[in-house]
């Protein structure tokens, strides 16, 4: 069982930042990927960016440029940093963790971006 326990979401202008963080109960090494999803209101939930174990990256297109996962292994935390919000970029997002058994989620924290 792995819990995971998002932070760091709120209410920022078009052009602004904030920085996402999911914090593990389990050595994030051990999960095979950990990654970010959101879903806005009327909207199907959607991949936002990933790492795998090995450190491999990836990101949606709508994100590429403008958001950055990275991990601290000591903390057993995934952080992801969104610059240059816009509108579009509101939802509540999703910590994932594939262990290669089961998926994990967390609880979800709301990013609200004010044009």
């Amino acid at each position: 069982q792995v819990q995971l326990v998002e932070s760091g979401g709120g209410m920022v202008q078009a052009g602004g930042s904030l920085r996402l963080s999911c914090a593990a109960s389990a050595n994030i090494l051990s999960i095979l990927v950990m990654g970010w999803y959101r879903q806005a209101p009327g909207k199907q939930r959607e991949f936002v960016a990933r790492i795998t174990a090995g450190g491999r990256t990836n990101y949606a297109d709508s994100v590429k440029g403008r958001f950055t996962i990275s991990r601290d292994t000591a903390k057993n935390t995934v952080y992801l940093q969104m610059n240059s919000l816009k509108a579009e970029d509101t939802a509540v997002y999703y910590c994932t963790g594939d262990t290669g058994l089961m998926d994990y989620w967390g609880q979800g924290t709301q990013v609200t971006v004010s044009s």
